[in-house]
């Protein structure tokens, strides 16, 4: 008696998946398209005539660096399509085997939004201690002792270089009087 073996095609939701799974660069790409854009059309609708000094003015470096972003993008997408594949990492001290750690990446994240949101009512003192001491909380440090008061002195000391010696002026919020 014999036996036949039969090749079965492969389901197209599976070839699709398999496929996408081989260019799973093309994410990164799509990003930076996407992200490209944002700063390119925020670039190009900015309202600058009164800051506009010379040739060079604040539209330059964002146009510059979303061009920079499309072309990038181009450049990652027609590699990964050609068959271009990224090396794994190959770090001493990272087990590429094990998940990736979802509940940090979502802490900062949430980190991240919630100064962004809470920079306006409070300003860039208070929301970027609250930027440092989440990160660093999210990262896993438990130090309850010393990590606000570094906090504070870290969101202190950029906003007094952005604010006072590079002329960025950054939302003083409430601290706006004292500082």
């Amino acid at each position: 008696m014999t036996t036949q073996t039969t090749d079965v095609p492969p389901k197209p939701a599976d070839a699709r998946r398999s496929w996408l799974r081989e260019h799973s660069e093309l994410g990164v790409c799509v990003m930076l398209s996407v992200l490209g854009v944002l700063v390119l059309t925020d670039a190009l609708t900015m309202d600058v005539d009164i800051t506009q000094r010379g040739p060079v003015g604040p539209k330059t470096v964002p146009v510059v660096v979303g061009i920079g972003l499309l072309v990038i993008a181009a450049l990652l997408a027609v590699d990964v399509l050609r068959g271009g594949r990224g090396e794994a990492e190959g770090g001493e001290d990272i087990d590429l085997s094990e998940p990736a750690d979802w509940r940090t990446v979502s802490l900062l994240t949430g980190v991240f939004l919630g100064s962004a949101v809470l920079i306006e009512p409070l300003g860039f003192p208070v929301a970027g201690a609250l930027l440092f001491w989440g990160a660093a909380f999210a990262l896993g440090s438990r130090r309850t002792d010393r990590d606000p008061l570094i906090a504070a002195v870290l969101s202190l000391t950029t906003y007094a270089l952005f604010n006072n010696l590079l002329g960025v002026p950054l939302p003083g919020g409430p601290l706006m009087g004292v500082l």
